[in-house]
């Protein structure tokens, strides 16, 4: 049997990241859609909580975000729609920095995300810890 081409090496690899991330993108859908969140849902509340302690609820701008979250801008900024239309988010000005409008998270925001963060974690546990031969 031939050796593996470098190349076919690192196409391998990249299937193999594509297929954990698919894995653990549904895992986390499925844990969450009882509460009517995807993953990037929670990964923008995730964010936007981690935001809210390091710069005293500032929150980010959308294109802060969207480097975290991987998104583009444009499906990030309808997300970001869909988060505010249900009392998740909202967006506003910061005192400190108003240069632009802030995304921040709501009470029931946070609220949410207190509930499904361990559901969350959950799932991440069960796809990405255990070895790749699994």
């Amino acid at each position: 049997m031939a050796a593996k081409t470098a190349e076919q090496g690192l196409v391998d690899q990249w299937r193999d990241i594509l297929a954990v991330h698919a894995r653990t993108l549904c895992e986390i859908d499925g844990a969450l859609r009882e509460y009517g969140l995807g993953a990037s849902d929670f990964e923008v509340l995730d964010v936007l909580t981690e935001g809210a302690a390091a710069d005293g609820d500032c929150g980010y701008r959308v294109q802060d975000i969207a480097g975290r979250v991987h998104l583009s801008q444009s499906a990030l900024s309808r997300l970001i729609g869909r988060l505010e239309k249900d009392g998740l988010v909202e967006r506003a000005m910061c005192s400190e920095d108003r240069r632009g409008v802030r995304v921040v998270l709501t009470d029931k925001g946070r609220r949410l995300h207190t509930r499904v963060r361990p559901l969350q974690r959950a799932a991440l546990e069960r796809t990405l810890a255990r070895p790749a031969s699994a």
